[in-house]
């Protein structure tokens, strides 16, 4: 069975977007895109909430029609649209090809598609984290620190009242600056906050 793996971006300050869902501090360059693209081509699905879901499929689809992208860029629109993608909305009554609506995060239902699939799943999106995170879903954590300090923002990691335990698996530091930290739970108990 393939891990459940929370893949995000997140500033030095711990957002993962600013004012108004901007992203545009995030500084992926194409060192980082083809790492990226390393990863995601090896996950078995992707798991996103509606508006992370909404923000690639109004891209990826077609990017690599444009001729501006770059080689990553267009890598990354082919594994996009090869992948199956599950997304977790009350309100989104249909999504787009090769994706399953799903209304809400049943725990057994998630581990089976962990079950189903060979690799990992990426889970994406702040508010699907939290609620994975509050189901005990999450078995690793894959965070990108980008250099820079946005000054407020959506928090990747919302306070709680208990924590959890991590390990670190791995780390790797781009030529932009972003830094990868790579946890994995501690199934030995939760860490109180």
């Amino acid at each position: 069975m393939g891990k459940i793996v929370l893949s995000m971006s997140m500033s030095l300050d711990g957002c993962m977007e600013g004012p108004d869902r901007d992203i545009g501090w995030h500084r992926v360059d194409d060192e980082l895109h083809r790492y990226f693209n390393e990863r995601c081509a090896g996950m078995g699905a992707f798991l996103e909430g509606r508006v992370t879901y909404e923000l690639m499929e109004g891209f990826w689809p077609t990017a690599d029609s444009d001729p501006a992208a770059s080689a990553p860029m267009r890598e990354f629109a082919r594994i996009w649209r090869e992948k199956p993608k599950y997304v977790f909305s009350r309100t989104l009554r249909q999504a787009g090809p090769n994706a399953t609506v799903l209304r809400d995060v049943d725990p057994e239902e998630v581990r089976a598609l962990a079950r189903r699939y060979p690799g990992d799943l990426a889970v994406g999106g702040a508010d699907l984290a939290e609620s994975f995170r509050r189901h005990d879903l999450i078995d690793a954590y894959d965070v990108y620190v980008h250099p820079v300090l946005i000054g407020r923002g959506k928090p990747l990691f919302p306070g709680r009242d208990t924590g959890t335990a991590l390990r670190l698996t791995g780390t790797r530091a781009f030529g932009n600056g972003v830094v990868l930290l790579a946890y994995e739970r501690e199934r030995t108990g939760a860490v109180t906050g």
